[in-house]
């Protein structure tokens, strides 16, 4: 008999809500279990994440696990982290790049989602849709200004920049934020997953 968990992961799985929207069609790409102790809360899956159904399975990726401070193996093990974009499909791609996220897909699932992981430590709100969600109205005027004043929010919810090679001139611009919230990030990560808090 499947448990409850199960029986939502296969639902949301199975999802078309937005179908009629998506260029490529549905084809929902997250991560999670109920054992997750970090939530990578991002924005909608890119064509390549589309093409191979693995989260973060491109450049963003991998700037993402040295942001963290692990590798792979570590990542894509949903006992210890969980992905969850802010709309689960590929978007399709605008006159600067992908579309946002589609606006059906957290309200239908998130809260859902979220009730089955309980023992998430660390939400990192990656990007300005995600940090909106997760941050609900205690965000600054920007993105920039959010992650500047990231304390305020830590440590259960660290907002991010996107790792996207599109945002090298912001982080080369802003380089106290590597300097500053980078190591922050990778000694807390290390804390949950060797600790458990």
């Amino acid at each position: 008999m499947k448990t409850d968990f199960e029986t939502l992961v296969e639902t949301v799985r199975a999802c078309t809500i937005c179908a009629a929207s998506l260029p490529l069609g549905p084809r929902p790409v997250f991560q999670i279990h109920p054992q997750a102790k970090i939530l990578i809360a991002s924005q909608a899956p890119g064509r390549k994440v589309h093409e191979t159904g693995i989260p973060f399975n491109d450049a963003s990726g991998y700037r993402l696990m040295n942001w963290m401070g692990i590798n792979r193996d570590i990542f894509y093990d949903p006992t210890k982290v969980a992905v969850m974009g802010m709309s689960f499909c590929y978007p399709g791609t605008g006159k600067s790049g992908d579309l946002p996220p589609r606006p059906e897909c957290a309200p239908q699932w998130h809260a859902q989602l979220l009730a089955q992981m309980p023992d998430v430590q660390l939400i990192l709100a990656i990007g300005k849709y995600a940090i909106d969600w997760h941050l609900a109205g205690q965000q600054k005027a920007t993105l920039t200004e959010t992650v500047k004043n990231w304390a305020e929010y830590w440590p259960q919810v660290l907002p991010l920049p996107h790792p996207s090679p599109r945002n090298n001139i912001w982080l080369v611009k802003n380089a106290w934020f590597e300097e500053t919230v980078i190591p922050v990030l990778r000694k807390r990560v290390h804390k949950i997953l060797t600790d458990g808090y």
